[in-house]
């Protein structure tokens, strides 16, 4: 999938129910770090080169752009946020590019590593990817948080819970998600010193003892349909508060994600999509470098 400035640069955009992402396959070239022999080359992913892709008038528009590497497993993904900032995990993408990458191999099962670790990723039938996500970090140092503290609750108001799945999270169980102004909440949280590297936001409805409704402010990106990893984070925040078992249904924005937090990892399951395929052209390329 890999070309350079003469011909453009290939690119695919996905979906988890609605949290998109452009992918960049470089598994034949590493895209990620430029070429040391003088020839064109593609512009290493920096923060300007995220930027500019992730822009919905002036690029292509993402929540976070993923780039496929080759490794020792199946694949290696690093993501990058919209703002430019990386971050290690990313679910929905996880499972959007284990799905294309099933289809492409035939394989049910696959290895996937990341930032945030390893990863397993196996077909659940009926057209849903399932992927662990790892254990979740609960101890503040993990997570990170800025100093000591219990993570079930922490000093803010609303009491919110602490998670890390690769990426930090705070998560507020709220009676009603559809009157919070999440917009105007979810910065001031992401920013709070007591997150050193920003934090996911979630906002957390319970409604049964299996089944939660919640949305979610993405660090570095803002608002979005669905994120992954916040799915996780909530269902085990929900777990360790009593409020639900560990299996539930967490409906999103953009739709419904299962989560079944086990005894080897966080295990998150729901559809994916791979929209369509483009190539980013040599002028827009160029115009970056």
């Amino acid at each position: 999938m890999y070309s350079d400035l003469t011909n453009g640069l290939p690119f695919m955009k996905m979906h988890g129910l609605g949290n998109d992402f452009v992918v960049l396959d470089a598994r034949e070239k590493d895209v990620l770090d430029a070429r040391a022999d003088g020839t064109p080359a593609l512009p290493k992913v920096t923060p300007a080169l995220a930027q500019a892709i992730g822009h919905r008038q002036f690029g292509v528009g993402f929540d976070q752009l993923a780039v496929i590497t080759s490794g020792a497993a199946d694949a290696h993904l690093t993501f990058f946020n919209a703002d430019g900032s990386t971050s290690a995990a990313c679910g929905n993408a996880t499972r959007c590019i284990a799905r294309f990458l099933m289809e492409e191999t035939g394989k049910t099962q696959l290895h996937l590593t990341t930032d945030r670790g390893d990863l397993a990723a196996r077909d659940a039938g009926n057209g849903l990817t399932s992927v662990n996500m790892g254990h979740p970090q609960l101890d503040w140092d993990e997570i990170p948080l800025a100093r000591q503290m219990d993570t079930l609750e922490l000093p803010i108001d609303g009491a919110p819970t602490a998670t890390g799945m690769g990426n930090p999270h705070c998560t507020f169980f709220v009676d009603d998600v559809d009157a919070i102004d999440l917009a105007g909440f979810g910065p001031g949280i992401e920013h709070h010193a007591l997150y050193p590297e920003r934090t996911n936001v979630q906002i957390a409805q319970i409604i049964g003892p299996d089944h939660i409704r919640m949305r979610v402010w993405e660090r570095g990106v803002g608002i979005t349909l669905a994120s992954g990893s916040s799915s996780c984070a909530t269902a085990v925040a929900a777990a360790r508060r009593g409020l639900t078992g560990r299996a539930v249904r967490i409906d999103l924005d953009g739709g419904t994600l299962h989560i079944d937090w086990r005894e080897d990892g966080v295990w998150m399951t729901g559809p994916s999509a791979h929209v369509f395929s483009g190539v980013l052209t040599p002028s827009f390329l160029e115009s970056l470098t």
